[in-house]
């Protein structure tokens, strides 16, 4: 037993060790890049509430230390190849304001330290054997450290469906708009400031980068680039080649319109296509079982008090 309680010993000072180190190597490796805080800016001149200034410089006097070392541990143990999505991942969920890249690398480093301090917990109260702590510590500690990637996409993958759903009724007002004589700029705030939702979002982003100094035509590159919906992305490429061909944009509109309605139509076909087949399981697993039970049940206890007789 004093064998056991001096290892246990011994491994949690390793542990503590290894991330002391960790944190020695990657504590003056973080600072929040111009282009994060660029992005964060324009989302937040649409995004409802928000941090006072207040609150920030509170927040920064008292955490910066603390989470600069977080952030630092998450950015050292992910591969750039997983920053890279992680960032259009988190263009497809909108950019939320209280989600910048900082602040998920440092949920990243809390999550790999909490992870891996739960699972071996539970692995030594469990009383496992070594190999299962190493394997509870290390899976738990990978768990949390991958855990905010899995949040920023399963938001952008809600995202993106309702801008699928409210991208209709969106592309009728901006028609309507433009063809009842407002500019393009003009219909664009009209949509903005009266449809709620992710697509009136999207479009305020857009307008704001305009208002900022940037081409209508890199505006809306930008506009495809950050979705993953094919109609949206079919719309902002019909709009630029429009632009740069010198094409009406209200026919345009209006022919983008008319698929977008043949589009909703056909997928609300489609969704009420798969009914049948989705009936069919609850049906199998739970209709008919007791219909089963109802009309054999009698004869069958007949059937066996006549055998027991």
């Amino acid at each position: 037993m004093t064998n056991a309680i001096a290892l246990m010993v011994g491994l949690g000072a390793i542990f503590l060790a290894i991330a002391l180190g960790v944190f020695t190597l990657v504590s003056a490796s973080v600072g929040r890049s111009g282009v994060a805080k660029a992005l964060e800016s324009i989302d937040r001149v649409y995004a409802p509430g928000g941090a006072s200034a207040a609150d920030e410089g509170l927040r920064d006097r008292a955490l910066a230390p603390t989470a600069q070392r977080m952030a630092g541990l998450g950015r050292a143990l992910t591969p750039k190849g997983a920053v890279s999505r992680l960032q259009k991942w988190l263009d497809y969920a909108g950019n939320p304001p209280a989600w910048p890249p900082e602040r998920l690398m440092e949920m990243q480093g809390i999550g790999l330290l909490l992870g891996a301090v739960l699972g071996f917990l539970i692995a030594f109260v469990g009383d496992y054997t070594f190999a299962w702590l190493i394997t509870w510590t290390l899976g738990a500690a990978a768990a949390g450290f991958w855990l905010p990637f899995i949040i920023v996409y399963d938001l952008g993958l809600r995202r993106q469906s309702a801008i699928r759903r409210q991208l209709p009724d969106a592309m009728d007002l901006l028609t309507l708009s433009v063809e009842a004589g407002l500019g393009f700029e003009a219909a664009i705030a009209q949509v903005a400031n009266t449809l709620p939702g992710a697509v009136a979002r999207e479009f305020s982003r857009m307008l704001h980068e305009m208002q900022m100094g940037q081409r209508r035509a890199d505006a809306l590159r930008a506009l495809g680039a950050r979705t993953t919906v094919i109609e949206l992305r079919t719309i902002a490429t019909s709009l630029l080649q429009a632009t740069e061909l010198g094409i009406p944009i209200a026919d345009v509109l209006r022919e983008q319109a008319r698929e977008m309605r043949i589009k909703r139509r056909q997928h609300a076909e489609g969704e009420a296509a798969k009914v049948p087949v989705k009936v069919v399981f609850p049906l199998v697993l739970c209709l008919l079982p007791a219909l089963f039970v109802v009309v054999i049940g009698p004869g069958a206890i007949r059937i066996m008090g006549s055998f027991l007789h």
